[in-house]
């Protein structure tokens, strides 16, 4: 059986009649439930970003590959998307208990962090403090990607692109940080 075809537990639930999912519009609505969240903590940062981004962040110097600032939206918008796909997976499959909530309690703890960087960055105007914010977020962000792939293969890899976009985001905060010493 090929790795596409999903976890041992994805193929338990599938093979079990007895291991219900939601059917139909209570599933759709489940779904639109753990997308929105990921989407309300951006609006919420896109505040904080909002307020910063006027001025202060464009009189920073910044690296030739800093991309531009109309790419950051539509980004992490699908990445937002992503994310609540992938915590709609971890949730709905395999047995409820402590793995399920470890995982839900991971990607929680990621969100919040994801949040708070904005608050950091923009808001506090410290990129000091959001490098070190941003590196911590990148450990839970793995944590979260290893408790979601644990309970299904593809909110594991959903995970991946998140993973790429906010090691990048890293880097440019470590190059901005630098350069405005």
């Amino acid at each position: 059986m090929s790795s596409l075809e999903g976890s041992r537990e994805e193929r338990s639930a599938a093979a079990d009649p007895r291991k219900k999912t939601p059917a139909g519009p209570a599933r759709l609505g489940l779904l639109a439930l753990f997308v929105s969240g990921p989407l309300v903590v951006g609006f919420l940062s896109g505040s904080a970003t909002a307020r910063g981004v006027g001025t202060w962040y464009r009189e920073l110097a910044k690296p030739a590959w800093t991309p531009p600032d109309w790419l950051f939206g539509p980004v992490w918008t699908i990445l937002y998307v992503l994310m609540g796909v992938a915590a709609y997976l971890a949730w709905s499959r395999g047995p409820a208990g402590r793995e399920r909530r470890r995982a839900m309690g991971l990607f929680a703890a990621q969100l919040a962090l994801n949040g708070l960087w904005s608050v950091l960055f923009f808001g506090l105007q410290s990129p000091g403090l959001a490098l070190v914010e941003i590196l911590l977020l990148l450990v839970l962000i793995g944590a979260t990607a290893r408790a979601f792939y644990q309970r299904s293969l593809l909110a594991g890899r959903l995970f991946v692109p998140y993973s790429i976009w906010v090691g990048f985001a890293a880097m440019l905060n470590f190059a901005i940080w630098q350069m405005n010493l």
